[in-house]
């Protein structure tokens, strides 16, 4: 933009890119994943924010860098960073545009985890492997009813819980889990009356 010429229409790359993507993110019936190597500035910190797991290498960090250039928080971030950090630290991070290092966002619940650098890659892979394991239709529901709850009273997020729940109860993923379940008991309980 030159000074005194019209300004860029930011809102419309917001539409068009940003929104559709955060959308797409949170809509995915299975988790995601973010790994942050590095530092993760404005809407590149919101997605990754966006996402259900976030794992940081430790030299990693997060900018909310908006307010240096007179806009706000998009991709997200007003919604997204009160939720996980509350309105005070929200607000900080937003209003300074401070480094946030990977291992105080961490501490505050804006992610999951920070893991020394070489252990990022192995960390996520292990998370993705263990997830792509579990009974999928579940943590579907999951994912839908924690993200669900925050626009929902207590006594309706109950009978949420009970309809998902009885639902789930019928499905072939939880006949599984039971039987797996089961099956490691016994192997428990049979290697400890074999011990001396």
């Amino acid at each position: 933009m030159s000074p005194g010429g019209a300004g860029a229409d930011l809102g419309e790359s917001i539409e068009k890119n940003y929104a559709p993507l955060v959308l797409a993110l949170r809509g995915l019936p299975m988790p995601v994943i973010a790994a942050v190597n590095g530092v993760a500035a404005g809407a590149g910190a919101n997605i990754a924010l966006a996402c259900d797991l976030v794992i940081a290498a430790r030299s990693a960090s997060f900018v909310q860098a908006f307010c240096r250039l007179g806009l706000v928080p998009d991709s997200g971030g007003t919604w997204l960073l009160p939720r996980l950090v509350g309105n005070a630290r929200a607000l900080g991070l937003a209003l300074l545009g401070d480094k946030l290092a990977a291992g105080q966002a961490a501490e505050w619940g804006l992610i999951w985890r920070c893991v020394d650098d070489a252990e990022l890659t192995p960390t996520v892979d292990a998370l993705a492997a263990h997830l792509a394991a579990a009974p999928t239709l579940g943590l579907a529901r999951t994912k839908e009813a924690i993200y669900g709850a925050w626009s929902r009273p207590l006594a309706e997020q109950l009978d949420v819980e009970r309809d998902l729940q009885r639902a789930l109860g019928g499905s072939r993923d939880y006949q599984e889990g039971v039987a797996a379940f089961l099956g490691s008991v016994r192997r428990a309980s049979s290697a400890a009356e074999a011990a001396p």
